[in-house]
């Protein structure tokens, strides 16, 4: 299929044409346009024409058009799924989650409409405050830019798009490049509300004409999701412009003695290996409690050996390949040098093409890339503990900083563990890979800066101003 960009409300083609190839078997899962200067130029001067109206409409006009794109969602659920695995292999499972993950978030968005942040002041704590009273009120930033990643193509999308609408802020949303199409789709729906024309563009872009989505200065807000390296050059690049960053990064998993084994084998073979470990808090690290390792490690094994690899659009398949041979062939050296350096291969290590064998080690140190990067592979580290503050330590010696996950039945473990990790999100008896779309999600370190899930997102993309009288 050929899939026209979303250029301030019109669909248009250019001259220059993009192939999206499927992952698995390198069928052309579409093709669609790469925008340039002369489309970026018009896309913000529509953008900023857009500011005043949607800043007007009010909620509930907003809340009607975020619900209808949510009913459309709704209605092509099976449709949206099929052309995200398409695009990027992910196991038909998995896609159709992110479809009903996408469907929740424009539905947070639109009942956050109804809730925008105003405050009354009492001024009068002072003697120059006497008789006076203040009326905070939030304001939309401004023109919003988007830069979304191939993992999550619709749902990490509409987590830059919703909030932005909701907040009435207009968007310009650059996809990867990589896995366009569901976007593209998702912008089918946005073209039959009342959002006026300006409000949304959606334009796959060269990295060189992206890279205006940074610099520009009418350009109000960059919230980007990526990697590191590339998200804090972006900062380094952005001007004066707001700048929100969710990077990813190696999360970690503690399992005591007190806590369901079962359940925590379960769920973190489902954390480290869903769509390939390609997820930004895949579960990378995981600390046993020594009494509980064997039984840990070896119910984990007979799990990984179970997980079912093939066509990602079977609804069976728990696995897939890779998004590219690039990637497949850097996780692969990963996981040789770490058995080169004296880990230990407990299953998987192997590459056939871009599929990755699910692959554990053991006998990691701190200093591997398997253990002090981001994989962004199925590869995961299986390591013992002798005290829950030594894997509190263990936990938190990484640059990142995104979420963990702390299997106990101990509420004082769950306390020591909210006070002392050094992640953005505590999520007990589950995997760091845990996430609901109202729920505030960021990190410190080199995980990101500022914070999205719905409400949070829309704090970021609005300005307070306080009239005193």
């Amino acid at each position: 299929m050929d899939v026209k960009i979303f250029l301030a409300g019109s669909f248009i083609g250019t001259e220059q044409k993009v192939v999206v190839v499927n992952p698995f078997d390198g069928s052309i899962a579409g093709t669609t346009y790469l925008a340039g200067d002369a489309e970026f130029e018009k896309a913000v001067e529509a953008a900023l024409s857009a500011r005043e109206p949607l800043r007007q409409m009010p909620a509930y006009s907003r809340y009607e058009a975020l619900m209808k794109i949510r009913q459309g969602l709704i209605d092509q659920r099976e449709a949206f799924a099929l052309t995200i695995v398409r695009e990027s292999a992910k196991p038909l499972r998995y896609a159709l989650a992110e479809v009903d993950r996408s469907i929740q978030t424009f539905t947070v968005a639109a009942e956050e409409t109804k809730r925008l942040p105003r405050e009354y002041l009492a001024l009068d704590w002072t003697a120059a405050g006497q008789g006076r009273e203040g009326r905070v009120k939030y304001f939309p930033i401004g023109v919003v830019a988007g830069i979304s990643p191939f993992n999550f193509p619709l749902n990490l999308a509409v987590h830059k798009i919703a909030p932005a609408l909701a907040a009435g802020c207009p968007i310009i949303l650059k996809p990867s490049t990589s896995t366009p199409l569901s976007t593209l789709k998702l912008a089918g729906l946005i073209a039959e509300t009342k959002f006026p024309a300006g409000a949304v563009s959606i334009l796959p872009m060269s990295r060189t004409t992206g890279n205006k989505l940074v610099t520009d200065s009418r350009i109000s807000l960059l919230s980007f999701t990526g990697s590191p390296e590339v998200g804090w050059a972006m900062k380094a690049a952005a001007g004066k412009k707001k700048t929100l960053l969710e990077l990813g990064g190696n999360a970690g998993v503690i399992v005591t003695p007190t806590s369901d084994v079962e359940l925590a084998v379960k769920r973190c073979l489902t954390g480290a290996f869903s769509y390939s470990g390609q997820v930004c808090i895949h579960t990378q690290r995981i600390y046993v409690h020594q009494s509980v390792f064997r039984q840990f490690s070896e119910l984990f094994s007979e799990g990984v050996a179970r997980l079912k690899h093939g066509n990602p659009e079977l609804p069976e398949t728990e696995i897939s390949v890779m998004i590219d041979q690039e990637n497949a062939i850097r996780v692969e050296k990963w996981i040789s040098e770490a058995v080169e350096d004296g880990a230990h291969l407990v299953c998987g290590g192997k590459r056939q093409g871009k599929y990755i064998e699910p692959t554990v080690l053991t006998g990691t140190t701190a200093n591997m890339r398997v253990c002090s990067d981001e994989v962004f592979g199925p590869v995961v580290t299986l390591e013992p503990y002798d005290s829950f503050n030594e894997a509190v330590s263990l936990l938190n010696q990484s640059r990142f900083g995104l979420q963990a996950g702390v299997f106990t039945d101990s509420l004082n473990e769950m306390e020591s563990a909210f006070e002392q990790l050094q992640v953005g999100g505590v999520i007990i008896n589950d995997v760091p890979t845990f996430r609901v779309d109202h729920m505030p999600y960021g990190g410190i370190k080199d995980s990101g800066l500022g914070r999205e899930g719905v409400k949070y997102a829309i704090m970021e993309m609005m300005e307070p101003r306080i009239l005193v009288r």
